[in-house]
């Protein structure tokens, strides 16, 4: 039976209501896929995270500044370690006289001749190092390993702490930072 032009447009009306819309999951992935990188990419850029074993409580410091990746030498209450690796103990360095510990500064040596060429400024202001020392280390080793450092070319030292937010208080009209 013929339909009416009416009937054809009521059917197709009426198929339109009864579609049932699908859900593109394409475009929601690639959204989800975008900002798992950006939160990737910020994340990653954001912290810097330097390796410290069981045995080293660094001190703690307001300082803003943030650690750069360069050469780590740890030192705990009774040893030396350069890159996880033992150069000499605290006794050892102690009960040798002079103001530097000399397997320290061989093994800087060492890792510097497999490092690359310094450039200009870093030629100007020696090769880095960052020093995780306990908290409880007396002034004179730490003086020591400065010392070393410095004789094995790695002038630009930096020491490791722990940061802590700056308390501002009030005391006798002057304003103190602990």
């Amino acid at each position: 039976m013929k339909k009416s032009h009416r009937a054809k447009r009521m059917n197709r009306h009426h198929g339109r209501l009864n579609f049932v819309p699908k859900l593109n999951l394409v475009p929601l992935i690639d959204c989800f896929v975008l900002l798992i990188f950006f939160l990737l990419i910020n994340y990653s850029t954001e912290v810097e995270v330097l390796q410290t074993d069981k045995t080293v409580k660094l001190p703690a410091s307001i300082s803003e500044t943030s650690p750069k990746e360069n050469l780590v030498v740890v030192v705990n209450a009774s040893e030396i370690l350069v890159l996880g690796r033992s150069v000499g103990g605290i006794s050892d360095m102690m009960a040798g006289n002079g103001d530097t510990f000399e397997p320290l500064i061989t093994e800087l040596k060492y890792l510097a001749s497999k490092a690359p060429a310094l450039t200009e400024k870093e030629l100007a202001e020696g090769r880095a190092v960052t020093v995780l020392g306990d908290r409880a280390i007396p002034y004179a080793q730490l003086k020591k390993i400065m010392a070393s450092c410095v004789a094995a070319g790695y002038r630009n030292i930096s020491l490791a702490v722990l940061h802590k937010e700056a308390s501002n208080s009030i005391v006798g009209g002057q304003d103190v930072r602990h």
